[in-house]
């Protein structure tokens, strides 16, 4: 029963953010692009489509280690690794993400 309680409260925290994140942007919008721009006032289930269809168009969509992100802790991974585990990263991450066929074939091979 522990169990059941702790994902109903789960479920009942991520409706009460949703709600306040959509009432936070009906009344940014409201307060803004009405003067701003012209634009009618929108209601709590229009701000909430506001920012289902940007989530939909902005963010990154996929796998996000397909990003080429290169952060220090990349960077620090790399240097502690061997030179077997580098080449078996490029050959998983061409398989996954279709990295490493430009930067081999710019390469010598020593074989």
């Amino acid at each position: 029963m522990k169990r059941g309680s702790w994902i109903l409260k789960m479920v009942l925290l991520g409706a009460i953010a949703i709600g306040v994140l959509g009432l936070v942007t009906q009344l940014l919008w409201n307060w803004l692009m009405p003067v701003l721009f012209g634009i009618p006032m929108i209601t709590i289930w229009q701000a909430l489509g506001l920012l289902l269809l940007s989530k939909i168009v902005l963010w990154p969509i996929g796998r996000p280690y397909c990003k080429g992100q290169n952060g220090v802790h990349w960077k620090q991974k790399w240097s502690g690794m061997t030179d077997e585990e580098k080449v078996q990263f490029r050959k998983k991450m061409k398989e996954k993400c279709g990295w490493g066929s430009s930067y081999q074939q710019s390469q010598p091979t020593d074989q």
